[in-house]
């Protein structure tokens, strides 16, 4: 019988599926948005018949129709071999993928105050395939595993023991399922085994971070102990000094409003006050709009600063990497990032990041560059389906 891999992945108000087969070929794709209200819509990628959701569907109820749409398309020829499922937050208590059992799910759960907008829709995705399919062996694969290899040098917050041992609050980091994609493609790019490779790898899309890997592990990133720390996003702030939350008391703002601000009104959206869209933001610039290009120049200068930053966590740098949506498409912002980055060294080719590297093998580094530079893909989907495949086998 063929085999074929389901991941699923469950955002605070998305759902998004892809299907592999036994060769690791994506043979379809669906996904489901604005969840939970009366506008929400699903769609199954290159196919025109639309799929019917209930009235304010939530996630398990999305992701069922969902998967009864593969099955009576024939997508899907019955159960599938396994379903690798994404789980944001894994806590202290996941440092690899694991098969998912009661006591996992109990642990997953556990770990929902860290992640309260996605643990628990992770949840019921998990929840919505182990009753449709209870045979098949169903695993999580963590954003936050990769990151378990950070020291406490690099995990710790400067605050009294307690506030970790207590509260477990400590920097976390995420992107990690994206991150350890990068590790292993820019290895195999520079033809290096990934335990001989130390790069810096840059996820930038609506949320956006960096990550220091030395020898294919892990050592530094930008999120902490939530997503919102770090360089600044598509709506979210990234890092701010913590003093903002008492003077904005003192001005009348509660602490819930500044928490929403930052997470969804500042970032790219609050200095432009037009939009979190990249590529919005660039065409607006070019037409004049200041604040437009304000946005963009922050953006970038702000990455820089954590490049620089970075390399201080590695002893050599075979590879800067840039992946996400902005990563991978914007040239202009590539250009500014590293135009801040000459002093390390770092010289862009004009002609070779105008095509993405796309003829290069990824790479867009002039010849006097001190580093290779690189504009990969990512491919967080293929992990995942990796990772329930491996641990399906042992079942």
């Amino acid at each position: 019988m063929t085999q074929s891999i389901l991941v699923v992945n469950c955002g605070s108000s998305s759902l998004k599926l892809a299907l592999f087969d036994e060769n690791e070929k994506k043979i379809a794709s669906a996904i489901a948005e604005r969840l939970n209200g009366q506008d929400a819509f699903s769609r199954i990628d290159g196919d025109k018949q639309p799929v019917t959701l209930p009235t304010n569907p939530n996630h398990k109820q999305a992701l069922q129709a969902l998967v009864s749409a593969f099955l009576e398309r024939r997508l899907m020829s019955g159960a599938p071999t396994s379903i690798g499922h994404r789980v944001v937050h894994g806590g202290e208590t996941f440092r690899e993928a694991v098969l998912i059992d009661d006591d996992a799910v109990k642990a997953i759960n556990s770990c929902a105050g860290l992640a309260p907008l996605h643990n628990p829709v992770n949840l019921a995705g998990i929840e919505a395939t182990r009753e449709q399919f209870p045979d098949t062996p169903q695993i999580a694969v963590f954003d936050t595993a990769y990151h378990q290899t950070l020291a406490p040098r690099a995990f710790l917050y400067a605050l009294p023991e307690a506030y970790y041992s207590d509260w477990a609050v400590r920097r976390y980091g995420f992107h990690g399922i994206s991150h350890f994609f990068m590790a292993n493609e820019a290895a195999r790019r520079l033809g290096k085994a990934p335990e001989n490779t130390s790069i810096i790898s840059a996820h930038l899309g609506n949320g956006c971070s960096i990550t220091a890997i030395k020898n294919g592990q892990s050592v530094d990133t930008s999120m902490g102990l939530t997503p919102l720390e770090g360089l600044v996003m598509g709506t979210r702030s990234g890092d701010i000094d913590p003093g903002l939350f008492e003077y904005l008391r003192t001005q009348g703002v509660a602490v819930e409003d500044v928490h929403t601000v930052l997470n969804h009104k500042s970032g790219l959206l609050g200095i432009s006050g037009q939009t979190n869209d990249m590529r919005t933001l660039c065409e607006l610039a070019d037409t004049g709009h200041q604040a437009s290009a304000l946005a963009i120049e922050i953006f970038c200068f702000r990455l820089a600063k954590y490049v620089g930053a970075m390399m201080a966590s590695l002893s050599q740098l075979d590879a800067l990497v840039f992946t996400g949506g902005i990563g991978e498409n914007s040239v202009q912002v590539r250009e500014k990032t590293l135009g801040h980055l000459q002093l390390l060294g770092f010289i862009i080719d004009t002609d070779l990041n105008e095509h993405h590297g796309r003829h290069t093998d990824g790479r867009i580094e002039h010849p006097n560059s001190s580093f290779p530079v690189l504009v990969l893909p990512t491919n967080e989907e293929l992990v995942i389906a990796r990772e329930a495949s491996r641990l399906a086998q042992a079942y």
